[in-house]
């Protein structure tokens, strides 16, 4: 398949290696990965924040960027920006665009996936190959559990990956706190919310909270950091892309 790589605005610039990892994975399984360079914000803030008529330049840019028949799918690491693409994209092309900007929404947003829901049902593969011998828990983050409905998808590829100790996450379904702006806007609520996600990452011992989106990892790690717990963050796609280190043979140097 020739798959467009969906970077998002958080990825390209705070989490590179997530979108290197995506890019990696999906090649290491044999498609064509390619980067439409046009690709921009997909307008998610704009319209968690009240300013939908602002969003529909970046819809109409995502458009131009993936409306390309060459491509057969658009997968990003991200199930809040896949979210507003399927689900933002039709209504703001709807209030403020034209009936050709609908047509095309609709077009693109059929093929545009979330890694794991398109690892799974579109590839229908399960173990990539990964190895990964640390002790995990993973975050099902809000936009993917509940807007997507990925449901057990991401647990399903950690659960193939060699040499894992996936551990159950307490209270997994329970919002990290941060919901973009929200988190500024509800400071107070949004801490205490990281609280408890907190307190049910130590519970785990995990070394790693693993989860689908950079920008729940992104409050989730501050938090683990202020506390210094020692639990690092990583997103689903780079324990997915991690394989075991080549062993070299008996009398040649590693």
């Amino acid at each position: 398949m020739r798959i467009a790589l969906f970077a998002t605005c958080l990825g390209d610039t705070m989490f590179p290696k997530a979108v290197s990892a995506t890019a990696l994975l999906l090649t290491r399984l044999g498609h064509d990965v390619v980067f439409p360079e046009r690709q921009t914000c997909c307008g998610q803030m704009h319209v968690n924040t009240g300013y939908q008529p602002d969003a529909l330049p970046l819809v109409e840019n995502y458009v131009d960027a993936f409306d390309d028949a060459s491509i057969d799918a658009v997968v990003a690491p991200s199930g809040s920006c896949v979210g507003s693409v399927r689900h933002q994209h039709e209504i703001v092309a709807s209030r403020y665009g034209s009936a050709s900007l609908c047509g095309r929404v609709d077009t693109v947003k059929a093929k545009t996936y979330e890694l794991s829901e398109f690892l799974v049902d579109v590839l229908g593969v399960t173990d990539v190959g990964a190895y990964f011998p640390h002790r995990v828990t993973y975050h099902p983050t809000c936009h993917s559990l509940r807007m997507l409905r990925v449901g057990e998808k991401p647990l399903q590829l950690l659960r193939a990956v060699r040499e894992i100790d996936l551990v159950e996450l307490p209270e997994a379904d329970s919002c990290c706190g941060f919901g973009g702006t929200f988190a500024i806007k509800n400071a107070e609520t949004s801490t205490a919310m990281l609280a408890d996600k907190l307190n049910n990452v130590a519970a785990t011992g995990a070394e790693y909270c693993s989860a689908g989106d950079s920008s729940c990892l992104m409050h989730i790690g501050g938090g683990l950091t202020r506390l210094r717990t020692g639990t690092r963050t990583i997103h689903l796609a780079e324990i997915l892309a991690s394989v075991e280190p080549a062993v070299a043979p008996k009398g040649v140097p590693a």
